[in-house]
């Protein structure tokens, strides 16, 4: 397990906000993403105001459309901790 650093949560960032961030950084609308996903526009809405959970499918797809890995989606705001590898 030496191999292996320790995650250490670096920003405060939910999973919608990053959801968002996502999208805006691709320069996509969420009616774009809708198309490729086929997630409702309303949907999408929602899960980037918190008001509905992501879940795993959801991820998926929509990681797959961003092309991220769902992890990113669904852990928003951890990173390795570059100094516990010692």
């Amino acid at each position: 397990m030496k191999d292996y650093r320790k995650a250490k949560k670096q920003a405060e960032v939910t999973v919608g906000e990053s959801v968002k961030i996502i999208r805006e950084l691709q320069e996509m609308s969420q009616n774009e993403l809708a198309q490729l996903t086929g997630i409702p526009q309303s949907t999408i809405s929602a899960i980037e105001n918190d008001r509905v959970k992501l879940g795993v499918e959801r991820a998926k797809v929509l990681a797959k459309a961003l092309r991220c890995h769902p992890a990113v989606l669904v852990f928003p705001g951890w990173e390795q901790d570059q100094q516990s590898a010692a």
